[in-house]
């Protein structure tokens, strides 16, 4: 793939959600050369655009604060840590109060105060671009990142494509932040199409490491006709079977639902909504989630309309990128990742994110990655355009004319699915099952040495299949080390929490894939209290 536009710059971000717009405005007001290359529309892709969120934000009290730190650490699994849960804290207000300085419209309570607990993803994502494109970065959208350049030094930068024109592009920049999102496995999850695992893939290419992979087991209830996963309107909803049984009522943290719909299909209706004034303000809380059900005729309200259950893997799991510093640097000079591309441990420990942990630990990792690439790249005495930089891309990339055979993206693509989305593989885990699907991802790595199609969409696909079956393997491979139940992660023959577990998972390499492990912080404390003792 000849290479048509080359340009030096000092930060490079990529992805386009909040954490790559947080990071790409945070390197440019620190005087920064920002470019932020997209793979889709800064503004409009990936999952927090096309709908809404809420937020993380507890008053600056300190036995509130502290009360919410204690109780995210203890159903974390004491994998998380103290001083980050707080640092979220104090950094997403500060945030959400830039936010609103930049136009953003708050509703306000009685007394005048805004409610800085939810946001509108079309509006706050239009507003993010705005103020990015304001502070003098410059947006490629429809421009996707292959691979990362690196050398001796760490990572200088990255090759990419515009989707559009064909044109291949290279940004050499002595940092690189990477936000391009987790790994959904292209469940049809709404906006998650661009979710597709290759910042993680790119960066492990480069030698980064990755933790928390095995923390993955996340599956989102939607309506089997549509794409919208914003199961929280369940809280209202009696579930039924297929003979119109009730099973359940008024699920807000959907457990109940895989054991369901293992003994056939499960519906729903939001008939607990039992007033005119309850069905008005869910329509305006979450307007996106009765768009399918109004087009295909159901009035959710009165209806019974069908369930399913969409995978969303990294991306509202805790895996990622290992961050190894207040700065979301990684192990890896000059690489930096921020929101759903980096590990959560750190505030979230072995469960998900969820919206309001998610949300704000895009802003603030976005915050401190996109100033941590700043000063280092600011920082360098070698401009990146002088550094003899090499691609560090392997897998489903152009290679030579001798390559054994064409790489065909969709078959593979489905291989991949039919291992990672099944629930009686990767949600009802157990050794036997999940070692089998980690055997036959690993028999299809030999694939990704075929030629992709000399066509963008040929390219871009061809490695799209390559990022899932690595984050896969990942995944399964951290769940097996994993001999225990927390959070997350669950093994059929561990059902009990290990103590002797309280560690983080590191994987490393993707021939070989490495283990080791790294303390935290509670590991102690949970000792104690497993014990019964005082502290």
């Amino acid at each position: 793939m000849p290479q048509q536009q080359q340009i030096t710059t000092d930060v490079l971000v990529l992805g386009g959600g909040p954490a790559g717009a947080w990071a790409a405005w945070n390197a440019a007001s620190l005087g920064a050369q920002v470019i932020l290359a997209d793979k889709g529309y800064l503004g409009t892709s990936g999952a927090t655009a096309p709908g809404g969120t809420t937020l993380l934000v507890i008053p600056p009290v300190a036995e509130l604060r502290e009360a919410a730190v204690q109780a995210r650490l203890k159903a974390g699994g004491y994998l998380s840590e103290n001083a980050w849960i707080h640092r979220v804290l104090d950094q997403v207000e500060q945030s959400l109060e830039r936010v609103e300085a930049w136009g953003y419209p708050f509703p306000k309570d009685e007394a005048g105060n805004p409610l800085r607990t939810h946001l509108h993803g079309p509006e706050y994502m239009k507003i993010m671009r705005r103020v990015v494109r304001k502070a003098g970065v410059k947006i490629w959208d429809q421009s996707p990142a292959l691979e990362l350049l690196h050398d001796e030094h760490g990572v200088g930068g990255a090759r990419g494509i515009n989707r559009l024109t064909g044109e291949a592009w290279e940004v050499r920049a002595n940092a690189v932040v990477m936000a391009t999102g987790g790994c959904a496995f292209l469940s049809k999850g709404l906006g998650c199409n661009v979710l597709t695992g290759e910042g993680l893939l790119m960066s492990a290419e480069a030698g980064a490491e990755l933790s928390g992979m095995e923390f993955s087991r996340q599956y989102a209830p939607s309506f089997e006709g549509g794409t919208v996963t914003r199961g929280r309107m369940l809280a209202w909803a009696t579930l039924y079977d297929a003979a119109g049984k009730p099973l359940h009522q008024g699920d807000r943290n959907f457990g109940s639902i895989p054991e369901l719909m293992q003994k056939g299909p499960v519906y729903a209706s939001l008939d607990l909504a039992d007033t005119a004034e309850k069905r008005e303000f869910l329509r305006r809380a979450h307007p996106i989630f009765f768009m399918p059900l109004e087009r295909a005729g159901i009035d959710p309200f009165k209806d019974k309309f069908p369930l399913t259950l969409r995978y969303e893997g990294t991306m509202r799991g805790t895996g990622g990128l290992r961050l190894t510093g207040t700065d979301c640097a990684t192990t890896v000079p000059g690489l930096y990742a921020a929101g759903d591309a980096a590990s959560r441990e750190k505030v979230t420990g072995a469960i998900s994110g969820g919206g309001a942990y998610n949300a704000s630990w895009a802003i603030c990792s976005g915050t401190w990655a996109g100033q941590g690439a700043a000063r280092h790249a600011l920082s360098q005495p070698r401009q990146a355009d002088t550094r003899q930089l090499t691609a560090a891309g392997r897998y489903g990339l152009p290679a030579g004319a001798d390559a054994p055979e064409t790489l065909e993206a969709r078959p593979l693509i489905a291989a991949v699915q039919r291992e990672i989305l099944p629930l009686q593989i990767n949600y009802f885990r157990s050794e036997p099952v999940v070692a089998a699907a980690l055997k036959r991802l690993d028999s299809l790595m030999p694939y990704l040495a075929g030629r992709p199609p000399a066509t963008v969409q040929g390219i871009v696909q061809s490695r799209e299949a390559a990022a899932m079956l690595n984050v896969g393997r990942w995944i399964y491979t951290a769940a097996l080390a994993r001999k225990e139940s927390r959070g997350l992660q669950r093994l059929a023959e561990y059902p009990e929490l290990d103590i002797r577990q309280t560690h983080r998972l590191i994987l490393s390499g993707i021939d070989r894939i490495g283990i080791s492990t790294e303390r935290v912080p509670h590991a102690h404390e949970l000792n104690v209290r497993r014990e019964g003792r005082a502290i």
